[in-house]
């Protein structure tokens, strides 16, 4: 099988296990907003936002490290994952062990001080879940991670089941989290012992250049974190949790969406990694212009859709009570196309080794967001915390494009991008004079119109679908990329 049939099968299993995991997640949110209501959910969120702080503490970039590291010629793959997979385990225990300590310092109630101080074991388990992911992206074997990020979704969908039926509160829901993310890691773990033995190792000098590697883009993820994750904890204390509730119910939808680019860029990136490196220019970029087309064929038509459903999208996943959800959603999705943007550039600088030159990027719309979030959230709420990370967002993906163009030259057409919208357009048309229907109904139709349009006006081809589902013939992302 050609590289790119591998890439092609890789993306289209790890796409179909990432239907079901966002319809299992999905599940999952929707009766956990139904039992705890705006103030509960808001709990939930305030105490994973406040760990997602210290979680990128723990990353600091390894896990871009790990794809880029093991994807270079003749590297000795055991010693490398061991020691990332070391300083990743005593990093979390450090940093995550710093988290139920600073908690204290906020004005949350017990409730929420002790659910962060035992989910700590969750973001433990994802720490260290993350260095076994870029062996599989490495071995472009990524539906071995939708085999066990499923079996995480079943054991939490379960957990959560088991705990509404108990009755058992807020802090019983975050012990199915940690039991689902538990899950997830262990059998991620048993998959990648066929590649790899990992043990504890203390090689300095490989610790030193993976430090070295990784800290432009450990700074980079932390201003990145600072202005898509501050809102929620500024937003906590200075509105409700019904408040905080609300808005989280719709951010839930816009990070299952943006799950997507960063698997797929995590697909291509030891692919983009290895071309860049033996110089072949040509497979560079075509993947990266093939790449850019897919993930504008998907987001759009989201985008689109969303800003017509929206409200009865929030209000099937999460309930009535979270119909105000909806709304800020719609702004909320013009966030996610940038991210798919910036997602996928942000990989093609990791590729090309120009990580510092966004540090600055980063650092200046993380500071401009943050200020705007202390001076806008306790006036405007969550109104003035969606429109931010848009324009944060939007500001990111713009330097990240300009980066890549600045380094390699090249600049992706803009035809399927066209034709997506085109498509989108009729799509609505149609969905527009049914809005009464089935919402379920309503999203089936609406993505049977715009694929089927799109195929009419040329944005994708019989042979690529054919070469995707076959693994023969030519080639699904433009050509055999040898």
């Amino acid at each position: 099988m050609s590289l790119t049939r591998q890439v092609a099968h890789n993306m289209f299993y790890q796409v179909g296990g990432k239907i079901l995991s966002t319809i299992l997640g999905l599940a999952a949110l929707a009766i956990m907003t139904r039992y705890l209501g705006q103030d509960g959910y808001g709990g939930y969120t305030t105490i994973v936002s406040f760990l997602q702080f210290f979680g990128i503490l723990v990353d600091f970039g390894l896990t871009l490290t790990t794809v880029q590291m093991i994807s270079e010629p003749n590297v000795n793959i055991n010693k490398i994952t061991s020691n990332i997979f070391t300083l990743r385990f005593f990093s979390a225990i450090i940093f995550l062990g710093l988290a139920p300590l600073v908690v204290l310092l906020f004005p949350y109630d017990a409730t929420l001080k002790i659910g962060i101080a035992i989910t700590t074991l969750s973001f433990l388990f994802v720490a260290l879940n993350q260095v076994l992911i870029g062996l599989f992206q490495k071995n472009l074997r990524m539906e071995k991670v939708a085999i066990a990020e499923n079996i995480g979704r079943i054991i939490l969908l379960a957990g959560v089941a088991t705990v509404i039926y108990l009755n058992a509160g807020l802090l019983a829901v975050m012990l199915a989290v940690i039991l689902g993310s538990f899950a997830n890691f262990l059998v991620n773990f048993i998959f990648s012992l066929k590649y790899v033995r990992i043990k504890f190792v203390f090689d300095w000098p490989v610790w030193g250049e993976i430090y070295r590697r990784s800290w432009p883009i450990g700074l980079s993820i932390i201003f990145n974190l600072i202005y898509l994750k501050a809102d929620v904890i500024i937003l906590s204390l200075f509105q409700s949790q019904a408040t905080v509730g609300l808005y989280g119910a719709s951010y839930r939808v816009l990070d299952v969406l943006t799950t997507l680019p960063m698997m797929f860029a995590g697909l291509v990136l030891p692919v983009l990694t290895a071309s860049w490196a033996e110089k072949n220019l040509e497979r560079f970029s075509r993947l990266l212009k093939k790449s850019f087309d897919f993930l504008m064929m998907v987001i759009v038509p989201i985008i689109f859709g969303t800003m017509l459903l929206g409200e009865q999208i929030m209000s099937a996943v999460a309930g009535d009570d979270f119909a105000l959800s909806g709304t800020i959603l719609k702004i909320l999705i013009l966030a996610a196309g940038a991210i798919f943007v910036g997602t996928l550039f942000g990989h093609v600088i990791v590729a090309i080794k120009k990580q510092k030159q966004m540090i600055w990027a980063y650092a200046i719309v993380a500071i401009i967001s943050l200020v705007a979030y202390i001076i806008l959230i306790p006036r405007y709420s969550f109104w003035a915390a969606a429109w931010i990370t848009v324009s944060s967002e939007g500001a990111i993906a713009l330097i990240s494009f300009f980066v890549v163009f600045k380094n390699t030259r090249l600049f992706p057409s803009g035809k399927v991008l066209g034709k997506s919208i085109i498509a989108s357009l009729l799509m609505c048309t149609a969905i527009y004079f049914l809005m009464s229907m089935n919402i379920l109904f309503l999203i089936l139709l609406g993505a049977a119109i715009y694929f089927a349009a799109l195929y009419l006006l040329r944005g994708f081809s019989k042979e690529t679908v054919m070469e995707i589902i076959s693994a023969r013939g030519g080639s699904a992302l433009g050509g055999k990329l040898k």
